[in-house]
């Protein structure tokens, strides 16, 4: 059993470290294999980078990226302009920057597994585009185009690699925009005349070229452009690595399968594959995307030694005693110190060392708090644990946090003898809230607003606390950086951990996201209260729109324990000038021992087991709509699908929902009025396959039943096709064919079908303020016996009518639909939820 030290507390109060990289390692240290050290001894004899840049997550080449990072050992970077907000969500109902935080995670969760380091753009995924244009004209250009250079700048790539040409071969406009702006970029990034307030930060710089990662050679060959007149080279990226015991193909298929919420796991290839780059600007290239790039130490001026040293310690490497190469690692750190510390690679180098010499050690180290929040001004507690894993003089010799000061230990670390240090800390009042840094303030035009120069690109905020170590080894003094985690352990998956954050004093969530108002009867708005420190009181009210009516003004709140909740009631009432708009809590806190303040934000927990937790603080608020709509269906059955929040909306609109699952569905299901399935329920819900012959039969005998959409077999965001052959009554194909544009016009097919006039005049004022797009995934090729509802189109595209198609069956109705209902009903769009009352009760 080791000894254990247990040192004096001590009192810290430390300004943030400015000192800051890209990639934040929020988990533990992980040990490092002896086959994995080697290589990244290898890696310090070679002085190149990459930039791959594309539009989403998901749309890098990771087997490219994961060959470039560890095979060819060059710094390796992925740019994704947008964090993937406006796609689908597989695993849950997160839509919109909620699910860009989720596939922020997963981005730097495949990295963690193919290597290089992850960044972004400020542009907002607004959904799918079909042009370059309409991609730049709603981000702005000249802002995202700043942000590739920026990153260009700040990297300094010797080769720029697009995923996408800059022209509809690339199937979306994010991503031809994609490949538009990265050429752009190139061009530019070494004129000091552009984006010139970039250069307090960065200095210009030129890549050796810019090359297009062709998907297969025929892709491009087939309708060339003129500017592709040739250079297209092959390299072989389907090998096997054994050093790390992997091919790089089973890597990438490890590194696409952390995409869990577009459903990307694949199975790995073990094939040989070759790769196609061509070339789209600066010098020719022959054989290797590295061509004419020097990638030794001749780059570093007065580094002539360093490499001689380099393979010396690559020569001495025992697997079974990487300690044994620490005194020479420490003296090519001394060497490569004595460089100039302003060149890139030395910085980069230096690190890598530094890296490689805690790896051989197996030195670990981390704070851990005793809770995963804290408010500012509040003092927690936390515990530092230190162990040396080998036999080598390392001692100690202090431990520093963001918010503490300085302390003195000198303490020689003996093998295996962990050290632990157990320290109160305070908050500072002016601490920010970890709201992630993109987030701070609203969307405006298709971007995010971030108005420091140096978060741009970064994947994720910099630590609430670090904790810096400083050891010396072998005569030299090293010092280490990490955020102070937050770490549980589960009795099933073992330790967990979690970002440690700042919070609110108090925070609010209302029970609904919209307050829909078909009369003036009056609705109840429901707060949780919920406590970011212990004994937090005041008074909490409801801020509404001119024309509504909230009572009581204001009420009281205590709530005694740090994370305790209190549940309070408003009634809010519309008058007849009541408009649109939102509801706002506002917590004022007073008392005894607290200052006054107000507090105006929401909590929002995202927890799944593949990415770190996620805590948000959006806004405390609803939206509150008065709606002229008439329901005559009450008593809907719904199959939920892959998450979306459409029951919570029949239910403002006065409906009573029961979710079906097997159990429901094997019974009569006469009782209700109309069966509405989720989306992409037939893509995800096997069991669903066991029940078709009963819910086609509830058809028949006069139900109505509402399809939402789904994804054809074989293509888009699921590989799994649908979980039945036919989803009506009579036989109609899902195809992707959309109507991308929110405000797309939308012709009535029969003015006087049903659907339109009952129970409410559907008119073109039904399809104002619709968000992101019109439709998805539409019908076609039906059957004689459907009925398309709407005719709809995008600029400059023939028109599509499968958004809505519509059949008698029996009795009954059918219908299967790709409108958006899914986001417009929760955005409280009162068309939506004027044409999705009449569809659930055309049949009454």
């Amino acid at each position: 059993m080791s000894l254990r030290k247990f040192l004096p507390a001590f009192t810290l109060a430390l300004s943030l470290s400015s000192t800051l990289i890209a990639q934040v390692p929020y988990g533990p240290i992980k040990p490092t294999p002896p086959g994995e050290i080697l290589s990244n001894l290898k890696k310090l004899n070679v002085l190149g980078s990459a930039l791959y840049i594309a539009a989403h997550p998901d749309d890098e080449n990771t087997l490219l990226l994961a060959y470039l990072a560890k095979d060819r050992l060059v710094r390796t970077g992925y740019l994704s302009l947008t964090r993937g907000d406006g796609g689908q969500n597989l695993i849950g109902p997160e839509q919109g920057e909620n699910i860009g935080v989720i596939r922020t995670q997963e981005l730097l969760a495949a990295r963690r597994v193919d290597g290089p380091d992850q960044f972004f753009s400020r542009a907002y995924d607004f959904g799918f585009s079909k042009s370059t244009d309409e991609a730049v004209r709603t981000w702005g250009q000249e802002k995202v185009l700043a942000d590739v250079v920026w990153m260009i700048r700040k990297y300094q790539p010797d080769v720029i690699i697009t995923r996408f040409p800059p022209d509809s071969r690339a199937g979306h406009g994010h991503h031809s925009a994609s490949g538009f702006l990265a050429e752009e970029g190139f061009k530019i990034a070494n004129d000091p005349t552009k984006f010139p307030e970039q250069l307090a930060y960065v200095k210009p710089w030129q890549a050796k070229r810019i090359l297009w990662n062709v998907f297969i050679p025929g892709a491009f060959m087939s309708n060339k452009k003129p500017d592709e007149a040739g250079n297209l080279i092959g390299i072989e990226t389907g090998l096997y690595n054994p050093l790390l015991g992997k091919s790089y193909g089973e890597i990438a298929a490890e590194s696409r399968s952390q995409h869990k919420s577009q459903g990307f796991g694949v199975a790995a290839n073990r094939n040989a594959r070759i790769d196609y780059l061509l070339l789209k600007g600066g010098s020719p290239v022959e054989k290797d995307p590295l061509d004419g790039v020097d990638i030794s130490w001749k780059r570093v001026p007065k580094s002539e030694a360093v490499q001689g040293q380099v393979n010396q310690v690559i020569a001495g490497f025992k697997p079974d005693q990487p300690e044994a190469s620490v005194p020479a690692l420490v003296q090519l750190y001394g060497a490569i110190s004595k460089l100039d510390t302003a060149n890139i690679y030395v910085k980069a180098k230096r690190q890598e060392v530094e890296q490689l010499i805690r790896q051989c050690l197996g030195l670990w180290f981390e704070t851990n708090p005793v809770d995963y929040a804290a408010t500012p001004g509040e003092t927690i507690r936390l515990t530092t644990n230190v162990v040396n894993r080998a036999d080598a003089a390392v001692t100690l010799l202090n431990v520093r946090y963001s918010v503490g000061k300085d302390t003195t230990l000198n303490v020689p670390l003996k093998p295996n003898d962990v050290v632990v240090l157990s320290t109160p800390v305070t908050i500072p009042q002016n601490q920010k809230i970890s709201q992630p840094y993109w987030l701070e303030k609203p969307i405006v035009k298709g971007v995010f607003q971030v108005d420091n120069q140096q978060l741009i690109g970064l994947p994720e905020n910099p630590p609430a606390i670090s904790t810096t170590y400083t050891f010396d080894i072998s005569g030299q003094q090293f010092t280490f950086t990490r955020p102070v985690v937050y770490k549980s352990t589960d009795p099933v998956d073992g330790e967990i951990y979690r970002p440690f954050i700042i919070q609110p004093a108090v925070t609010a969530n209302l029970a609904e996201r919209v307050y829909a108002f078909s009369d003036d009867t009056p609705k109840t708005a429901e707060l949780v209260l919920r406590a970011g420190r212990a004994n937090v009181s005041g008074t909490v009210k409801l801020e509404a729109p001119a024309g509504w009516r909230v009572e009581p003004a204001s009420q009281p709140f205590a709530l005694d324990r740090k994370g305790s909740e209190q549940r309070i009631t408003f009634t809010v009432t519309p008058t007849a000038q009541a408009q649109t708009g939102k509801l706002q809590a506002v917590m004022t806190t007073s008392g005894s021992g607290q200052a006054n303040s107000t507090f105006t934000t929401g909590l929002r927990v995202i927890a799944y087991k593949h990415i770190p937790t996620q805590t948000l603080f959006p806004p405390a608020e609803a939206k509150v709509v008065k709606l002229d709509v008439k329901v005559t269906a009450k008593n809907i059955g719904y199959i939920v699908g892959a998450g979306d929040e459409v029951p919570a909306a029949l239910q403002q609109m006065g409906c009573r929902v029961t979710i079906l699952g097997p159990t429901e569905l094997s019974r009569n299901l006469s009782a209700y009025d109309a069966i509405v399935v989720g989306i992409r329920a037939y893509n995800i819900n096997d069991y669903l396959a066991n029940y078709q012959a009963n819910l086609m039969d509830y058809v028949k005998n006069g139900g109505t039943m509402i399809v939402q959409y789904v994804t054809p077999g074989g293509s888009g965001i699921l590989q799994n096709g649908l979980k039945v052959n036919q989803l009506g009554p009579y036989p109609f194909k899902v195809v992707n064919e959309r109507v991308t544009e929110e405000d797309a016009p939308v012709e009535f097919i029969n003015p006087q079908h049903r659907l339109l006039n009952y129970p409410n005049k559907i008119t073109q004022n039904d399809f104002a303020g619709w968000i992101q797009e019109r439709g998805i995934y539409f019908a076609q090729d039906w059957d004689k016996a459907y009925e398309p509802i709407f005719s709809s189109h995008d600029q400059n595209e023939a028109a599509k009518q499968g958004s809505l198609i519509y059949a008698k069956y029996g009795k009954g109705s059918f219908m299967y639909t790709g409108l958006v209902f899914f986001r417009e009903l929760p955005a409280g769009v009162p068309g939506a939820y004027r044409l999705f009352a009449n569809m659930i009760s055309v049949g009454k």
